[in-house]
């Protein structure tokens, strides 16, 4: 179920780091987190994406009130969208790359397919 990682934050912290690696993902294509950030922000993504293949006042709305640029809404609903207009789900992939140096969590990269 999507939603249901705590990530070691209260839930105001956890939802302000979602935002902003959603933001990023959907700005830069691809980002380099853990695997459990990665997994949790698969599918707010995707949800992100559905919402802009709608293109409806509404669905602006709703993902003006995710995301945190303005300028990644447009490109989403621009760009990214349309390009997965006849495509029912799964627009991204989580390649797992190994352990962290630092403190040995498991890596990942997310990207959009």
């Amino acid at each position: 179920m999507p939603g249901t990682r705590k990530l070691g934050r209260p839930t105001d912290q956890r939802m302000a780091m979602l935002r902003a690696l959603v933001t990023f993902l959907l700005e830069k294509g691809r980002i380099e987190t853990t695997v459990a950030r990665a997994k949790e922000v698969r599918s707010m993504a995707e949800k992100m994406i559905t919402l802009g293949k709608d293109n409806t006042l509404q669905s602006k709305r709703q993902v003006l009130a995710f995301v945190t640029k303005e300028a990644v809404v447009k490109k989403l609903f621009d760009e990214i969208a349309p390009k997965y207009a006849d495509v029912n789900g799964g627009y991204t992939r989580i390649i797992k790359t190994g352990p962290r140096r630092g403190d040995s969590a498991d890596m990942a990269i997310i990207e959009l397919v």
